[in-house]
């Protein structure tokens, strides 16, 4: 019995070794290191091979001094401040003729302290707070009683503002709650940018009171904060309360 001559097996491909990696990256990256260190090293030496560059001078050229005497100082017709630094009170509007001192006026002498002017607003304890972080500083005021059951208050208030313009912000609170109203018609003060005066057509109705309309003006002026109130048993004209705050605007 012949026995089949064994079949050779196929030969396997041999798998290629590994290649090295890294080994010519590190050699290029050495390479860029010594170039970096000799140029660095080849500047220093230059350098050190030059004469030093001299800095400019310091000194500056003489100025000349002006001569004669200086500017005078600004009038108070020209200087705002000469004015609202002064006597508050007389910036106020004056009582006109035939008008009726204001008993009910809460001012001291035309004076109106902080717990004064707080306690015109319907939570004085809140207003109270607020005024003294917006940096009250004085308040002036004046009223009078006209013909039938006509009033009129005026107020000036003047805040510090070091931190906030508070004198602007005062002024667009009041305005967004003369807003709010209804039944309220609303002017802008010619020359004020700002300012708005309020009528109010519907009368405020108090048991035992007789139904009151109202009138309002707010405007401001860098630091002082203008108020301007008319109160009237029959409807108050636009010119009335209009003029009032032109006036008043224009003594600021």
């Amino acid at each position: 019995m012949e026995v089949p001559e064994a079949v050779p097996e196929p030969e396997r491909p041999v798998a290629p070794r590994p290649r090295r990696r890294g080994r010519t990256a590190l050699l290029i990256a050495g390479a860029a290191l010594l170039g970096v260190v000799a140029g660095t090293c080849t500047g220093y030496l230059v350098q050190a091979d030059r004469e030093p560059t001299k800095l400019p001078s310091l000194s500056q050229p003489t100025l000349a001094q002006a001569k004669g005497e200086g500017p005078e100082p600004l009038s108070a017709a020209q200087d705002r401040r000469v004015r609202t630094d002064g006597d508050l009170r007389r910036l106020l509007l004056k009582k006109p003729g035939g008008a009726k001192d204001a008993t009910w006026l809460s001012a001291d002498d035309g004076w109106m302290d902080l717990a004064a002017y707080a306690d015109t607003y319907e939570k004085p304890d809140e207003v109270f707070g607020e005024l003294v972080g917006d940096e009250f500083r004085r308040a002036a005021a004046i009223g009078w009683e006209g013909d039938g059951n006509s009033t009129v208050e005026i107020r000036l208030i003047q805040y510090r503002q070091e931190e906030a313009v508070a004198a602007t912000e005062r002024v667009e609170n009041n305005q967004y709650w003369a807003e709010d109203e209804d039944d309220t018609d609303s002017w802008t003060v010619p020359g004020t940018g700002n300012g708005m005066v309020y009528v109010h057509n519907k009368p405020e109705t108090k048991a035992g009171y007789l139904p009151m309309y109202t009138a309002e003006a707010f405007a401001w002026r860098g630091d002082i904060a203008v108020e301007i109130w008319i109160n009237d048993s029959s409807p108050i004209a636009k010119k009335k309360i209009m003029d009032l705050a032109k006036r008043q605007m224009e003594r600021l």
